[in-house]
Parts: structure tokens; C-alpha cells; sequence
């Protein structure tokens, strides 16, 4: 990674070039990197940019300190040519710098040290979403946060007169409610970052009586679903009040993304010229990123459909990279017949018929995929003996699979949970619907077979030693069966446990709880087998591969890690989202993970690099729920907004919005051959939805993959195929068997 210097002149953070005011002719240079982070703690937001410079090209003291940080950096990534550019277009002295970075010069290079090295911790946090060919695990320290706060609050000291912010922010106002309605919708998505950070820069200033005046004037013309942003924003009253604050961080170092057409830029950048509005063009340079494209401005429903996350919408070239979606090559295994099968087919007289359905299976999984990964892209386990029995099973299954649609709708089988006193927190079904495991308030994890057979322990170690493992049977007499039971108890974290997954092959139980650990349990023994130790607060979710080995994990520390079961440390740590990370999947081939999260955006992560490739904005509340669709293609995501958005994986587009739910969406499950999307929410519902035709009707063409024109057709209704309401049962989970029946699952509440 080689940052690139630009020329000097006044930049705006625009994609497609600068933009220099006339009124204004101070040198500001600005570095530019690959796009993977940015210094001041935006895992994805594209830049690298150092504070801006004085007229005169001599750094100012929080500046400077900015720059040592930045030269310190460079010199550590061994990027000497860098630090040499950056030194001599921002005039450092020589001798200051080598001072400064050496930390010879006595007792400013030592002061100076210390706090770019404030500044620094930040870069490790951020650079750790990238971790390119190392599985070195990258720890995430949120305590150095506090560290670096005078850093990051020393943008809002260039002050303006107090007593002008409204009429400032008056002024913009005004102008865009007075231009054509087409520019209207775009440039009214101004109003929310420029009032957030007006407001911090008079709070930071200790003007509290104007911030006061400010916040209540303009604050109820913002956009509905920034009404809990704003809530916690007016708490923050005094400049003590932003030390330390979360919130403050996520909007000061995340540069908000505006996506505007060219035609409604030139309007804001004639008035602004016009108006010699240095305040409002100083927050949107140092705070926005506007990312312009060509061709006709987007409609208010447009805007609004992908508007609502905590820093604006994604960046284009973010979702431009190439994703793997298709599927991995099935291994070849041949599918025997059973006798009484074929028994009953020549008794039919038809012996073709079930036959060339068996050969359709293996001839479908023997097709290699042109948007697949290759095989070898990342190590998967081979497959065991038991693993091909497995398969072979899942075949015969298949074959006798529901074909679903609008005129065949699923059964579907509810699991109430009586009586939960405990609490129930989280649901899992093994994939061949056997076992049934749930999370438990009190700490606890709890297993229930689904089947007539029951849960045995594995005998001691001295009576297996008693046993001929020569015998056909052998695994079968391992089984101890004075401790068969219908449901067995695991005991082992020490608060509420958020998760439940089980491997694939059902020898294994994941389980995340509120104690910052995820837990490993045989379910041969029934004992915990690991504590996975490496997030500093709760994890409120984990999930395995479809290929079984991996895991991945995500929490209240704002990342998702990715674990293997035979390595106590991480492998990948995924940073970038702004808030918790409530919910993770991985993708059918195993070689990206989703992550759900209440920063209200989806991210989807290169297993192979930890790179973010995709991120999705679009929900008004945090994100719950996810699951992709059988083929690979696509993703829906359910928020606390009661709405379920789909997402074309390799356009990196929103193609569809599901209404419906009144609640929380925290079940989302595609039939076996994604014909059917169900989705489970906090309204006491089930919901199915035509997935064929949501995917069917949606055009995604180059033009609209490059400019974000999305079309979505308000065909809820239409897509709706049946709603199944519960008596007082949230849906926790939902899961379909190999043959397509549903199974749901809940905690029955008496309220």
C-alpha cells in the first residue's frame, strides 16, 4: 500500500475530482490510499487524509501532530518514499521531524511521540480489517479510544460566530427548498450531517445555549429514522459530555457518504460560492464525502430506500469488487439404491422414473459453477467416511424434497417452549432436523431430540477399552445407554447465552453468551470441549461453515471474528461497522461472511483476506436477522424496522422490499431450492414470500449498477403468499427440513 500524494489546491471529498472555490486559495494537500481505510478510524470509508494545513503551509500544533502520526506510520510500513513526498509538500523541517519520529529531541519529540502514538491506536483498530495474507489474529483495544478524543475533537475548534450557525444553516435551507424538485431529494440529504456536526462543533465550543437554540429549531425537520441518533445526540450538552462518547467518535471519524448527480452538485456549489458560506463548505470538506455520478438525479424513493444508515450510504466502488457467489463443485458420490426401493419400483413398473431422478441430483452437483471460487481458494476439511454417508443420505432425501410454490406452500410444525422460566434467548435445528438446541437466559444451553431416539453419553474410558472394535456395530456399543434421555443440560458460561449452532456433521454445539466467550461442546460427551476467549464483551452471536471447521462470531466490541475449532485464537478479524455486531452467516461456499448491525448496514467479508466487498445500506434499525439463498446469489437481511430487504450479491444492489411484519424480523430461512423465503418476527407471525418472483421481476443491468437507479416495485402484497399467526409465541428461529417441511420455533409469552 503506496499512498498516493495530490496536488495542491483546496479538494473536495468528491470521486470524480476536486473542486476548488474561488473564495478560498489556502493549500490543503490530502493523501489518498488504496481505499481500504482511513487514518481517523473509518475501516471502509476510502480515505486516507491528513488535517488541513494554514495559508502560509506551516502546520498548525493539532495538525502536526496529525502529520507525525501519519510520517510515524509510513516510516513503521517501511514506505520511505511516502514519508519523504508527504514531508516536503507539508513542510516539516528536517531536523523537527527526525527529532519527532526518533524521539531525540528531548522533551517535545517525547511529548510528541506519545501522542501520535495516541493517534496510532486508532490505525490498529482500523487496519485490522484487513489482515491481507496473515492469519496472525490483530487485537482490538476500545480502551485506546479515550486516548486519542482530544485528537478527534480537535476538528471542531475552528469555530464560526455562535450567533450565525442558524442563519447559516437557515440559509442552506432555504435554497434547497427553493430549487426543482428533481435536485430537492438529493440535496436534502444534507440537512442531517450538516445539523449533527454544527451542533457538536457549538457544544464543543461551550456554546450551549446556542446549541441548545439550534438543536430544538432544526432538529424535528430531520428524517424519521435518525429520530434515535438525535435522541442521544441531545444529551450531549456540554463539551465534558463528548469525552469518552461513542456516538461523537462514529460521527467524527466516519465521513458521512452523500450520493448526488452531477447536475445537483453544481447547484450546491454555485450557491455556496455565491453565498461565500465558508462555514457550511469547512464541515461538508472535513466531514462528508460526496460521491457523484452521472445522469439523472434519483428520486425521493430512491433516496430514501437506500438512506438511513448511521454514515450514509456505501460508497460505489466499495460494491464494485468481484464477488465469488457461485458454488463449490460437489464431490462425486455415488447414490446406491435401496432394496425395498427397488422393490416397489418394479412392482410400479416404472424402474426409470426414481432413477433418473437420483442421476439428476449427482449430474447437478458434478456442474461447476463460472462465478464459483476455486476449490482450493481457502483450506476446507476433507470429507470423513460419516460426511459421505451423511451426503448420501441428503441425496435420497432430496429426492423425495416438496417442490415448493405460490400453489404448494409448506407445512409448517411450531415449537412452543412452555413454560421458559429461564428464558429462552436463541434456537438451532441440526441440518437433518434431529436435534434441537436452546440458549438460555440463566446461562445454560439445553438439547432436545426432535426424534423417538435418544440422547446418549459415550461410555467411560475403561468399559470402551472393553469393547470389539472389530464389530459391525461398533458404534452403536459405544453409546452408554443408562444415560438416555430426551434432552440433556449445559452448563459452563456465566451469563445469558445470545447463540446456538450446530456443526454439520452434529457432532458439535456452538454456543455465545454475554460472557465475552464462545463455547465448544461434544455432543458425544456433552461436555465443553473449548472456550473461545477474544471478545471483550458480549457476543451476541456465532454461527458455523457449511463445511463445518470454521466459526464466526460477532459482538458488542463492534467486530466479527473468524475461528477455527482447532485454533484458540482468531484467524480473521473483521472491523468496519460503527456499532455491535448483532448477527453473522456464512455464504454457502464458505469463502465470505455476512454481518448484521445496528450501525443499520450489512457488511460481506472475503474470508480469504478479511476485505469488506460488499456494503449494503438500506434499514432504518438495527439489523437481526440474515440468510442467503441456496444458489448463492442473494441476501435478505430483517431489521427492527419490519421490513425484510433483498440484495443482489454480485451487482451489490438492493432488489427488493418485503413489508408486512409490525415488528422485530429475527427468523429468516429459504426453502431447500430457494423458491420460498420465510421470515419470523417479534409480531407473533410467520411470513411466506414468493422468492422466485421477487428475484424474477428485478432487472439489474450495468446502467443501474453503476449509478444506484433502483426501481423497487411496492409489491409486497403481491409476493405475500400466506401469514400463520401463533397464539403469544415470538418466532426465535426458523429452519426446513431436507423434504421442505418448516419448523418454527419460539418461547410462548404470557403477556
Amino acid at each position: 500500500m503506496t499512498p498516493l500524494l495530490s496536488a495542491p489546491g483546496k479538494m473536495a471529498a468528491v470521486q470524480d475530482g476536486p473542486m476548488e472555490l474561488d473564495t478560498e486559495k489556502e493549500t490543503k494537500p490530502e493523501i489518498l490510499s488504496d481505499g481500504t481505510s482511513k487514518l481517523s478510524g473509518n475501516a471502509a470509508s476510502g480515505t486516507l487524509s491528513s488535517s488541513p494545513l494554514t495559508a502560509g503551509g506551516a502546520p498548525k500544533q493539532e495538525d502536526q501532530q496529525t502529520l507525525i502520526a501519519v510520517l510515524q506510520f509510513l516510516r513503521r510500513n517501511k514506505l520511505s518514499e511516502s514519508v519523504e513526498i508527504l514531508r516536503r509538500e507539508a513542510g516539516l523541517e528536517d531536523q523537527e521531524d527526525s527529532q519527532t519520529l526518533d524521539g531525540s529531541g528531548g522533551g517535545k519529540g517525547d511529548r510528541d511521540g506519545g501522542e501520535a502514538n495516541s493517534l496510532l491506536s486508532r490505525v490498529s483498530i482500523t487496519s485490522a480489517a484487513a489482515p491481507q495474507s496473515t492469519l496472525t489474529p490483530i487485537t482490538v483495544k476500545r480502551a485506546n479510544e479515550q486516548l486519542d478524543v482530544s485528537v478527534v475533537l480537535s476538528a471542531y475548534s475552528q469555530q464560526g460566530d455562535p450567533s450565525l450557525y442558524q442563519v447559516y444553516y437557515s440559509g442552506l435551507k432555504n435554497f434547497i427548498e427553493s430549487v426543482l424538485d428533481c435536485h430537492r431529494a438529493e440535496l436534502s440529504q444534507l440537512f442531517y450531517p450538516l445539523f449533527v456536526h454544527m451542533y457538536l462543533e457549538l457544544v464543543y465550543n461551550n456554546h450551549e445555549n446556542e446549541a441548545k437554540a439550534f438543536f430544538e429549531k432544526f432538529g424535528g425537520d430531520q428524517e424519521c429514522y435518525y429520530q434515535d441518533d438525535l435522541r442521544v445526540l441531545c444529551g450531549l450538552t456540554k463539551k465534558e459530555h463528548l469525552k469518552g462518547n461513542e456516538v461523537l467518535l462514529d460521527f467524527r471519524t466516519s465521513r458521512f457518504v452523500l450520493r448526488i448527480s452531477r447536475d445537483s452538485y453544481q447547484l450546491l456549489k454555485r450557491h455556496l460560492q455565491e453565498r461565500h458560506n465558508n462555514q457550511i463548505w469547512n464541515i461538508i470538506q472535513e466531514h462528508l464525502y460526496i460521491d457523484i455520478f452521472d445522469g439523472m438525479p434519483r428520486s425521493k424513493s430512491q433516496i430514501d430506500s437506500m438512506s438511513g444508515s448511521f454514515a450514509g450510504e456505501a460508497r460505489r466502488e466499495v460494491n464494485k469488487v468481484k464477488v465469488f457467489h457461485g458454488l463449490l463443485k460437489e464431490p462425486e458420490i455415488e447414490v446406491p439404491l435401496d432394496d425395498e426401493e427397488d422393490e416397489a419400483e418394479n412392482e410400479e413398473g416404472k424402474p426409470k422414473k426414481k432413477k433418473t431422478k437420483k442421476d439428476s441430483m449427482g449430474s447437478k452437483s458434478k456442474k461447476q459453477d463460472p462465478n464459483a471460487p476455486q476449490q482450493n481458494r481457502i483450506p476446507l476439511p476433507e470429507l470423513k467416511d460419516s460426511d459421505k454417508l451423511d451426503k448420501i443420505m441428503y441425496m435420497k432425501e432430496s429426492t423425495k424434497r416438496i417442490r415448493l410454490g405460490p400453489e404448494n406452500l409448506p407445512s409448517i410444525c411450531f415449537y412452543s417452549f412452555l413454560n421458559a422460566y429461564q428464558g429462552l434467548t436463541a434456537v438451532d435445528f441440526t441440518d437433518d432436523s434431529s436435534l434441537l438446541a436452546g440458549g438460555f437466559a440463566d446461562s445454560t444451553v439445553r438439547i432436545w431430540s426432535v426424534t423417538p431416539k435418544k440422547l446418549r453419553k459415550v461410555k467411560s474410558a475403561g468399559e470402551l477399552n472393553l469393547i470389539d472394535k472389530e464389530s459391525d456395530d461398533v458404534l452403536e456399543r459405544i453409546m452408554d445407554e443408562k444415560t438416555a434421555s430426551e434432552s440433556k443440560i449445559l452448563c459452563g458460561h456465566s451469563g445469558p447465552v445470545y447463540s446456538v449452532s450446530f456443526s454439520p456433521d452434529r457432532n458439535y454445539l456452538l454456543s455465545s453468551s454475554e460472557d465475552g466467550t464462545v463455547r465448544l461442546w461434544s455432543l458425544q460427551t456433552f461436555t465443553c470441549l473449548v472456550g473461545y476467549k477474544g471478545h471483550n464483551y458480549p457476543v451476541w452471536d456465532t454461527h458455523f461453515s457449511p463445511f463445518g471447521y470454521y466459526f464466526v462470531s460477532g459482538g458488542h466490541d463492534r467486530v466479527a471474528r473468524l475461528w477455527a475449532t482447532d485454533h484458540y485464537q482468531p484467524l480473521r478479524i473483521f472491523a468496519g461497522h460503527l456499532a455491535d455486531v448483532t448477527c453473522t452467516r456464512f455464504h454457502p461456499n464458505s469463502n465470505y461472511v455476512a454481518t448484521g448491525s445496528t450501525d443499520r448496514t450489512i457488511r460481506l467479508w472475503d474470508v480469504l483476506n478479511g476485505n469488506c466487498v460488499r456494503i449494503f445500506t438500506g434499514h432504518k434499525g438495527p439489523v437481526h436477522s440474515l440468510a442467503f439463498s441456496p444458489n448463492g446469489k442473494f441476501l435478505a437481511s430483517g431489521s427492527t424496522d419490519g421490513r425484510v430487504l433483498l440484495w443482489d450479491i454480485g451487482h451489490g444492489l438492493m432488489i427488493g422490499e418485503l413489508k408486512g411484519h409490525t415488528d422485530t424480523i429475527y427468523a429468516l430461512k429459504f426453502s431447500r431450492d430457494g423458491e420460498i423465503l420465510a421470515s419470523g418476527s417479534m409480531d407473533n407471525t410467520v411470513r411466506l414470500w414468493d422468492s422466485t418472483k421477487a428475484f424474477d421481476d428485478v432487472e439489474t443491468d450495468d446502467f443501474t449498477a453503476a449509478t444506484g437507479h433502483i426501481h423497487l416495485p411496492d409489491n409486497s402484497q403481491e409476493l405475500l403468499l400466506g401469514t400463520y399467526h401463533s397464539k403469544s409465541t415470538p418466532v426465535t428461529h426458523l429452519h426446513f427440513t431436507r423434504r421442505n417441511l418448516l419448523l418454527a420455533a419460539g418461547g410462548y409469552s404470557s403477556q
